[in-house]
């Protein structure tokens, strides 16, 4: 995840529940965020927010807004499970591109990158020419990098 990028304090904040409480899962009009939890045993171990793209020089795109995998379910299929639902959100409401920023540092997110865009992995030196965006996340700066299919 963003371990090493974040705050310690940020990251022990993060609750895959968190999301169950701020949005409303029924919902299927394109232009709204759609989110899909994985389940397991009764308890919410992942998420995935999808919409359309924020970015006003994509505006027939799709974007995965949010994703998050409770670590201990890393490696057991989960966020292909997520990111192949995610991707089929999108489609399914119309649109053919999507986009997914991802924070610079975040060498981990490239593998669900690759599968939710379809690009093959790049390097750092790669992506210089990339749309890029400063955020704040708590009370921290990072730098994210939009990566389109």
């Amino acid at each position: 995840m963003a371990s090493g990028l974040l705050p310690d304090e940020y990251l022990d904040g993060l609750r895959a529940e968190d999301p169950a409480s701020r949005y409303t899962f029924d919902r299927t009009e394109p232009d709204q965020p759609q989110t899909v939890l994985a389940v397991q045993d009764g308890a919410v171990v992942g998420f995935a927010t999808t919409g359309p793209a924020r970015d006003s020089d994509v505006p027939d795109a799709g974007e995965l807004y949010a994703f998050y995998v409770d670590p201990a379910r890393w490696g057991v299929g989960v966020g292909r499970v997520l990111i192949a639902e995610a991707r089929a959100r999108l489609w399914r409401s119309g649109f053919r591109e999507a986009v997914l920023w991802v924070m610079v540092g975040n060498d981990r997110a490239k593998r669900f990158r690759v599968q939710f865009v379809g690009e093959t992995i790049v390097e750092a030196q790669d992506i210089r020419d990339a749309v890029r965006r400063a955020e704040s996340l708590g009370a921290t700066e990072i730098t994210a990098v939009r990566r389109e299919a």
